[in-house]
């Protein structure tokens, strides 16, 4: 009775989009390494693209999770009205 919901994405967009992302952090960790300034100031820029890229996972997770959600309450609430309907006897006073 149930439907599996057909993926959205292919696989290639799956591993252009790995690719890309590890193409950004890896340029962006050499810019940062190579930056002609104090340790301490490489430091902190490092800190800041870490937590820069654990909180983006962070956000698209809890997006993902409140679509999942909505798409499970609107089935449930899809499957409670047709069951109202298909008990209806429009005929029955």
């Amino acid at each position: 009775m149930s439907k599996s919901v057909p993926s959205k994405t292919t696989s290639a967009y799956f591993a252009q989009s790995v690719i890309s992302f590890g193409l950004a952090l890896g340029a962006l960790t050499l810019g940062v390494a190579y930056l002609p300034v104090d340790p301490w100031i490489r430091s902190f820029f490092a800190v800041g693209v870490f937590y820069l890229v654990t909180a983006s996972f962070t956000l698209a997770k809890v997006i993902r999770d409140r679509q999942e959600e909505s798409a499970v309450v609107a089935r449930v609430d899809q499957a409670r009205l047709d069951r109202l309907l298909a008990e209806h006897d429009p005929y029955q006073s």
